[in-house]
């Protein structure tokens, strides 16, 4: 039985994310011959590119470029983020939550990013890993029938830690917002179910 949990764990979404969004790392830093930064030209070709993603139809780009990073420190912090997030969330949600809030966040936050113009790339997994963040923090405080201000406010704080130059606040927000919406959903639907449940055993 041990075990079995142990294989669980390890094998859980984060790990398997992890292990994806390294690998394409590894690809693009092969591709580009330089472990440390990927050729701004790879990134075009799978990352976000706003110009083909709004006149060219290449929309594939806006969940392509969640697995695709632009340096070994970039894939390095977020890999470091998403192993903390992740692993608190997999004790919250269901895998098919924690996916959905995953991706759903991601592609919010890039969705947001075309708002940066045309010219723009963009990659990384920031905007999904704070959706992460986002829903587990609102979750852990709405589920118990506790105020959802800290939770913002912790996050509205996170958000700020990460201004900076060349990074994506559009794409951080969106996700962000995404997330906290969904954990609040996901925490409503999970005291409606325990209200039903005390009820019917009344």
């Amino acid at each position: 039985m041990f075990a079995r949990e142990l294989d669980s764990r390890r094998f859980g979404p984060t790990f398997v994310l992890i292990i994806l969004n390294s690998v394409v790392y590894a690809a693009t830093a092969l591709a580009s011959l330089n472990p440390l930064v990927i050729d701004g030209r790879i990134l075009a070709e799978v990352g976000q590119w706003n110009t083909r993603v709004l006149f060219y139809g290449w929309y594939w780009q806006l969940l392509t470029s969640l697995f695709v990073h632009a340096n070994l420190l970039h894939i390095l912090g977020n890999m470091f983020f998403l192993l903390i997030y992740g692993v608190r969330a997999e004790e919250l949600f269901r895998i098919w939550q924690y996916l959905t809030v995953y991706f759903v966040s991601g592609l919010a936050g890039n969705l947001l990013s075309l708002l940066m113009g045309p010219d723009v790339v963009s990659v990384g997994a920031s905007g999904a890993i704070f959706g992460v963040f986002g829903a587990s923090v609102i979750y852990m405080r709405r589920s118990v029938g506790q105020s959802i201000a800290g939770a913002l406010m912790y996050s509205f704080y996170l958000f700020i830690l990460n201004v900076g130059v060349g990074v994506n606040l559009l794409a951080h927000f969106g996700g962000l917002v995404a997330g906290l919406l969904m954990g609040y959903l996901l925490a409503q639907s999970r005291r409606h179910t325990y209200a039903v449940r005390y009820t019917v055993s009344w």
